[in-house]
């Protein structure tokens, strides 16, 4: 298992060693003591999450607030998507930038997202199972995001606005510069 640094701090692209062979594969896919030597960051997990989504859904930008902030560590186990990590913790050096990386069943890239972060994903395949591992339990109550559209941050989806399929909650997220996040 390697963990790659990304341009944003603290978050972390974990490539697993991948064991093939004529019955399948086998590999690690995180090792709490690994990560935590490789990062200096807390790396226990609480909840374990998965979602299927068809083509064009794009889940985000998402996060905890408070207490009750979240760290994720996140997979695609079938399908293809495009996932992005916002920093929205104003006294970061990254504040305001975001990373977005491709995670597939195939490539078996993980990406972890710290506290503080935005993070969301566009469906790029046909349908695709989604699993996030999170370092906190979910509080409603502490919901918060920014639009996923939103022009100060200008992603790129990879997918025609034609195609976005969203949620009410995320249509009406507040922009980045209200700092309501």
């Amino acid at each position: 298992m390697r963990i790659l640094e990304t341009p944003l701090k603290d978050c972390y692209v974990i490539e697993p060693t991948v064991f093939e062979d004529e019955r399948g594969y086998f590999y690690e896919k995180f090792n709490e003591k690994k990560f935590e030597e490789s990062t200096g960051l807390n790396g226990h997990f609480v909840q374990d999450n998965i979602s299927k989504s068809s083509y064009g859904v794009l889940r985000g930008l998402h996060l905890q607030k408070g207490e009750h902030a979240q760290a994720k560590l996140v997979s695609c186990l079938e399908g293809k998507v495009l996932d992005v990590a916002v920093d929205l913790r104003p006294d970061s050096p990254t504040f305001g930038k975001w990373y977005s990386i491709e995670l597939t069943a195939e490539n078996k890239l993980q990406l972890y997202v710290p506290r503080g972060f935005g993070h969301g994903f566009s469906v790029l395949s046909k349908t695709a199972v989604f699993s996030y591992k999170c370092d906190n339990f979910y509080n409603k109550e502490s919901e918060g995001g920014v639009l996923w559209s939103d022009s100060d941050l200008n992603i790129d989806w990879q997918l025609p606005k034609e195609d976005v399929i969203l949620s009410e909650k995320d249509m009406i997220m507040p922009r980045f510069s209200m700092k309501n996040f």
